[in-house]
């Protein structure tokens, strides 16, 4: 009897071939451990009025006011606001074909992406007359500066430096999740005190983040992830309205240490204060 059953066994197993996992998923023991990183959190210095039709797609701060790149077709701007009323003080359309996405100041001169039209466009500081294009391959999602290059991001965990007077790549940096994933999505840009801060498009599907309205900090020499900022709550109502209205705006003024951030459609601009989440 007992040599039957090991015989039994044995035919079982040889006759069980290789088995195929279709979803890919690798076995819990041989997944990579996540690292981790700090969480950091807010308060609210204060609020401020913001255009709720204005689909935000870039923010900047200079000598007082707020630059912002507006999206979506026929409705796209780049615009000059009064940070205190949110009244717009000047303002120039995009083309009916343009999808207004990430802007950055340079000197005299303030430059915007747009969405898949493949084309960055150049404005006087002073009046926001376009006075050059660029062409580029790819789409255009956010855009800051370093002091000497741009710093582009396309939805995708990469993030490129521009020369911005040939707007040609001059190098690039891969954003890991602490699993060792692609942070995908990375949407507008800013830089703060010598890291890149980066909204994450809807950062809140599982498939990207899992966590809502999150900022990721990132170390613009090697991509390294070096935490995010959790600004989950910061304005519900906005967002209740439409799942769209998401996170999507950092401006910093370095002369006084001041953070604002807004969202797409948001009825408010906010003065932040990062600090340690407890």
């Amino acid at each position: 009897m007992t040599i039957l059953l090991m015989a039994a066994i044995f035919m079982t197993n040889c006759s069980s071939g290789p088995t195929t996992n279709q979803n890919s998923v690798k076995p819990a023991n041989t997944a990579k451990p996540a690292s981790t990183v700090p969480t950091y959190t807010y308060e609210v210095r204060s609020s401020h009025p913001h255009d709720r039709d204005a689909f935000t797609q870039g923010l900047a701060f200079h000598n007082g006011f707020l630059y912002e790149s507006t999206g979506q077709y026929e409705e796209s701007t780049l615009r000059k606001v009064d940070i205190a009323t949110g009244k717009i003080v000047q303002k120039t359309q995009l083309g009916d074909d343009f999808f207004g996405e990430g802007m950055a100041i340079i000197g005299d001169k303030v430059y915007q992406l747009t969405w898949r039209e493949g084309t960055a466009f150049v404005y006087n500081l002073s009046d926001l007359k376009p006075v050059k294009e660029f062409r580029y391959q790819g789409e255009g999602w956010g855009l800051t500066f370093d002091g000497t290059n741009l710093i582009m991001s396309d939805g995708t965990h990469v993030i490129r430096f521009i020369d911005p007077a040939t707007f040609e790549t001059v190098r690039t940096i891969a954003v890991n999740r602490e699993d060792g994933r692609p942070l995908m999505q990375i949407n507008e840009l800013e830089y703060v005190k010598g890291e890149i801060w980066a909204n994450i498009w809807h950062s809140d599907k599982p498939s990207v983040l899992g966590r809502p309205n999150h900022i990721a900090r990132i170390d613009p020499a090697t991509g390294k992830l070096l935490g995010y900022i959790d600004l989950s709550g910061i304005s519900p109502a906005d967002q209740a309205r439409d799942s769209e209205n998401t996170l999507n705006g950092i401006a910093y003024d370095p002369a006084t240490d001041r953070i604002w951030v807004t969202g797409k459609n948001w009825s408010k601009l906010y003065e932040i204060r990062v600090k340690p989440k407890q």
